[in-house]
């Protein structure tokens, strides 16, 4: 690649004009300097910085993406520093295993999820009639046109209450509106068990998986969700929880109102902008606010976003909302990835965007075995 055709694609990315294969080859690429040592000092950048200035219109708006310095952990706003190792390496060499996914190319998850009423009788709610779908005592639930399932009715006080859980697949996601109104989103392999009215002095759901709540504030009424032994009990208050069995840690990321966090004998309050971390072994739930509070929801708004991302974390997600496995062979790579990209896409982009980033992989029927 020549200074000019570096400058220019440079520009590119500072003007947000890069496809997203261009962006995962410029980010995994400073990644990969960060990791093994080769990134420049402070004094190197200003110098890149300034010779790059003098030679590229002023930005109208910059990227938005973050890079970290391998040892102070700096974050750059300007990916101007690039240029810096666009005239010094050669750009990753793609393997083409994107060609063997488009030869039955896997569709991107979508909003589905299976209802189980108190009476054990199960309903699909992918391709269900819009409308009343079930009625349980006063509780009429509905599904809307955009495909949200919600409960409403009187609350009688009824000791007979009954039990519901919704449930996304792998390669699903949904929306539910409980009988208090509180708004649920769930991500994909989720579930929230619910009763149908909340009779009690709370109200207590349970999940698994990922999920974002938006809590009815109700003073009388605290509310509790329960999963992997821990407790999160709010008022009223917007929220995600992170409990995938596969992950090392259940993260609960605040964003509105206040919540305390309960496992056993802890207990952890957080304030919006803060997350706890209960990594399941026993040690103490850990509060900080050093995380990418976008990245944390951005499943919820339809979009993949990664800040420094293990790989391994990237590819849970990817197996997740695309239904396939990943398998390793060997050593588990030891990389770090940033960007952001449509979860709606199909899996050959996906793919292509860890090709460009110099994952090894190959695909065999609905397995990634990532080399």
């Amino acid at each position: 690649m020549t200074n000019q055709e570096s400058k220019e694609l440079l520009k590119k990315y500072i003007d947000g004009n890069c496809n997203q294969e261009e962006i995962a080859w410029i980010e995994s690429w400073y990644n990969d300097a960060a990791d093994n040592g080769t990134a420049p000092s402070h004094q190197e950048i200003e110098k890149a910085y300034a010779a790059v200035s003098a030679n590229l219109p002023k930005p109208t708006r910059i990227a938005g993406r973050r890079f970290r310095l391998s040892i102070a952990a700096s974050i750059l706003l300007c990916m101007s520093v690039a240029v810096y190792f666009l005239l010094r390496q050669a750009p990753p060499t793609p393997k083409n295993n994107i060609t063997v996914v488009k030869q039955n190319d896997w569709k991107p998850g979508s909003n589905k999820a299976i209802l189980t009423l108190g009476n054990g009788q199960h309903i699909t709610l992918t391709g269900t009639s819009n409308g009343k779908i079930a009625q349980q005592g006063n509780i009429v639930i509905n599904k809307t046109a955009e495909g949200q399932l919600v409960y409403s009715g009187a609350d009688q006080g009824s000791a007979d209450v009954l039990y519901n859980t919704t449930a996304t697949p792998r390669g699903g996601e949904y929306h539910l509106t409980l009988t208090d109104g509180t708004n649920v989103w769930l991500n994909a392999a989720s579930s929230i068990t619910y009763p149908t009215a909340f009779t009690g002095n709370d109200r207590t759901v349970q999940i698994t998986g990922e999920v974002y709540f938006e809590v009815a504030h109700n003073q009388q009424k605290p509310f509790k969700v329960i999963t992997r032994g821990q407790t999160v009990e709010v008022l009223g208050t917007h929220f995600n929880i992170n409990a995938y069995e596969d992950e090392s840690a259940i993260k609960t990321t605040l964003y509105e109102g206040a919540v305390k966090v309960s496992k056993d004998a802890q207990t952890a309050l957080l304030k919006p902008g803060e997350q706890a971390i209960d990594n399941t072994r026993g040690s103490a739930i850990r509060v900080t606010n050093d995380f990418n509070s976008e990245e944390v929801i951005a499943w919820k708004n339809g979009r993949f976003y990664f800040d420094y991302t293990d790989v391994n974390m990237v590819l849970r997600q990817i197996g997740r909302w695309y239904d396939v496995d990943i398998i390793y062979e060997g050593k588990i790579p030891d990389k770090r990835l940033s960007g952001s990209f449509s979860r709606y896409i199909n899996a050959s982009k996906a793919l292509s965007i860890l090709e460009y980033a110099g994952i090894n992989f190959k695909i065999e029927g609905r397995k990634i075995i990532v080399k």
